[in-house]
């Protein structure tokens, strides 16, 4: 079922996800050789927690962490752990925070160190220009097919491949709502938009296949080729006009 958030909500779930950029933000230094995936979920909810917000995804389907971490060819739903980062690792940061009842969810890549090789580079910058095209296109009155649409062809100018077997979707009143936003698709097709939805996309980008296998955890989704995996994500609200950003960073 797709709900259509108030003003008023709308409005609570930009605090929930402003919140967020700013743990994003803090995460730009945070993140360095030698620490862990643990510490930076620890981080990550403490920092929440000091602010008046809750780890939305603790205990979410029996999930027990703050975060999702997914670095190098982990694709998503990485689980935080005492591997130590490396120099040049690629780590994406996914989490929901839940701030007085309204919810918000974003992901973020880094590249661990201080000089990002050219070809990180280049799959970061691809990646984030697909989710920047694919939040072009939602407005009322298109469909979740444009955004899949403009991001998939996008990408593919690069000879990288998109992530067929997860998507965007929507948001409140819990985590994973209707509609789905997958990351690739036709003009005219899918879910209609409409002003009041409040959706994610979040474009998971593979140098090489589209597919994923599943770890023995159950959760930890990487390619399965081992190449290496990128993944950005917002929130956003549909208006009556362009889309609105409830998690952008500064």
């Amino acid at each position: 079922m797709i709900t259509l958030k108030s003003a008023r909500e709308i409005e609570g779930m930009e605090a929930s996800g402003q919140l967020l950029a700013r743990v994003h933000e803090a995460l730009r230094t945070f993140i360095k050789p030698g620490i862990t995936t643990h510490d930076i979920d620890q981080f990550v909810q403490t920092m929440i927690e000091e602010n008046g917000g809750t780890a939305a995804q603790i205990g979410y389907q029996g999930y027990k962490y703050a975060t999702c971490i997914s670095v190098n060819d982990e694709m998503c739903h990485g689980f935080p752990t005492s591997q130590v980062l490396k120099t040049n690792d690629l780590v994406k940061v996914d989490f929901c925070i839940d701030l007085h009842g309204f919810l918000s969810d974003s992901c973020w890549a880094y590249c661990v160190g201080d000089n990002t090789p050219e070809p990180i580079q280049t799959l970061m910058d691809v990646t984030l220009k697909a989710l920047e095209l694919g939040i072009e296109q939602a407005v009322a009155g298109n469909r979740t097919g444009d955004i899949g649409y403009v991001m998939d062809e996008y990408i593919k100018q690069f000879g990288y491949k998109m992530s067929l077997e997860f998507t965007g979707h929507g948001l409140g009143p819990t985590i994973h709502e209707d509609p789905m936003v997958p990351f690739t698709g036709q003009k005219g097709t899918g879910t209609l938009l409409k002003k009041g939805m409040v959706i994610t996309i979040e474009p998971i980008v593979n140098v090489g296949t589209h597919y994923a296998k599943l770890d023995s955890n159950g959760w930890t989704a990487r390619t399965v080729d081992g190449s290496l995996s990128c993944q950005y994500e917002h929130t956003l609200a549909i208006t009556d006009g362009k889309p609105h950003i409830l998690t952008l960073q500064k």
